[in-house]
């Protein structure tokens, strides 16, 4: 028996009344939006996801969603239909398509994505818009929420959310574990304009720079770049104690297998983050002695409160569905997304004769006002969208015949 998560009417309505506003917001004005279903309609969620490019973070999304909907069993007697995922390519113009082919199915209760936090820029306010709810298992960049002190991001928007951590946490505890813990006092940074990899690496730079340490070097090179000379020379020049370079597999991959062959960057210690941190990439030669920032990964022990299960048995479920374990951290956060989406759809529907109807701006207020236990840990919405724990690790990758992230050495934890 699954637990119901819901509000009391007068709470939902307070919910519904702010919208998740603080005193320094103003969500717009929307008008209500009511998804109403006939007796044979199921309940519409869609993903939209990386496909194409990452495809690691959309597999696991996919895979763990479908884990949790199955877990869930019907809402309010009616299966839960997740149709195909729509394909991003982690792009912006990728969000905003999919976004907008979703929304033409007047039908679609919410959605789970995006992967990427290029594509939820552009997606995240067509979604908002249309009165919908978008939940995000792996997005990371401040820019789509908050700055963690009460202050709106340039990309947020109301209809957004996500169970993945804000990167200001990431650089938080990189900055900590470079500077106290390695004793490292100069690090140069490589991004290549993404939403994610930019913000994170100013986010790293404010953070080190504010405990004493600085950053000799900034590179930014180009999406598809695999040819690294010009900007590992000009590593080369400055002399810093490491590198930090949190990119997506392709150039990740190029940049840290040049690096490690690269004339005056010998004993250079290279550090990245959770874009990399995934099975195709551990298994390369190049990733060994690379330290990572990203995610907790082990979540064997931890019970999600509306399912009852176990991440012990969500990953026996999927190892038995799909030949072995998870290729990236984000599929629990895709469980327990998928659990508080249809938990929020489960407290707000309302049935009349063969009828259900959903309010979509309802179903948004009960997300924002979720309070869980998940796989992930508790999973609860601050008023500009993040659910995430904050918790975070640092890992020592050092054999590459070790792809299972959950099973790589911590190094350093870090707790807010």
């Amino acid at each position: 028996m699954r637990k119901r998560i819901t509000l009391s009417g007068a709470a939902l309505i307070a919910v519904l009344a702010t919208s998740g506003c603080t005193e320094t917001t103003t969500p717009p004005l929307e008008p209500l939006d009511t998804v109403i279903l006939d007796a044979d309609d199921a309940i519409r969620i869609r993903m939209l996801l990386s496909v194409t490019v990452a495809p690691s973070l959309g597999a696991v999304t996919r895979h763990g969603a479908a884990l949790a909907a199955e877990d869930m069993g019907p809402i309010h007697g009616r299966e839960v239909e997740l149709g195909d995922p729509v394909d991003t390519s982690c792009s912006p113009e990728g969000g905003r398509a999919g976004a907008m082919g979703i929304l033409g199915d007047p039908k679609v209760v919410g959605i789970i994505g995006t992967n990427c936090s290029a594509a939820a820029v552009a997606a995240s306010p067509v979604v908002t818009d249309a009165g919908l709810v978008m939940i995000s298992p792996s997005n990371t960049s401040p820019r789509l929420t908050s700055d963690l002190a009460g202050n709106s991001a340039p990309d947020h928007h109301f209809g957004y959310f996500r169970v993945s951590s804000n990167d200001l946490h990431q650089a938080r505890a990189l900055s900590d574990f470079v500077y106290n813990q390695l004793e490292l006092r100069t690090v140069a940074t490589v991004q290549d304009g993404d939403p994610y990899t930019s913000a994170l690496v100013e986010a790293f730079t404010d953070a080190f720079s504010a405990l004493g340490g600085s950053v000799p070097s900034q590179a930014e090179i180009t999406k598809g770049q695999t040819d690294m000379t010009a900007v590992l020379a000009e590593f080369a020049a400055a002399g810093p104690d490491a590198v930090f370079f949190p990119l997506f597999v392709t150039e990740g991959s190029a940049f840290a297998a040049q690096a490690q062959a690269f004339d005056g960057l010998e004993g250079t210690t290279l550090i990245s983050a959770a874009a990399l941190l995934v099975s195709q990439f551990l298994a390369t030669p190049q990733s060994e002695g690379i330290y990572f920032a990203g995610p907790e990964a082990d979540f064997r022990s931890n019970v999600n409160e509306v399912t009852g299960r176990s991440g012990e048995q969500v990953l026996a479920a999927y190892d038995a569905r799909h030949g072995g374990f998870p290729l990236s951290p984000y599929w629990a956060h895709a469980y327990d997304a998928t659990t508080i989406l249809l938990s929020a759809i489960e407290a707000v529907a309302v049935e009349e004769g063969d009828m259900l109807y959903i309010d979509r701006l309802a179903v948004r207020a009960q997300v924002r006002a979720t309070s869980m236990g998940g796989l992930v840990g508790t999973v609860a919405c601050d008023a500009f969208g993040d659910c995430g724990t904050g918790r975070m690790n640092i890992y020592h990758h050092t054999d590459r015949n070790i792809t299972d992230v959950s099973r790589l050495p911590v190094v350093y934890v870090y707790n807010p």
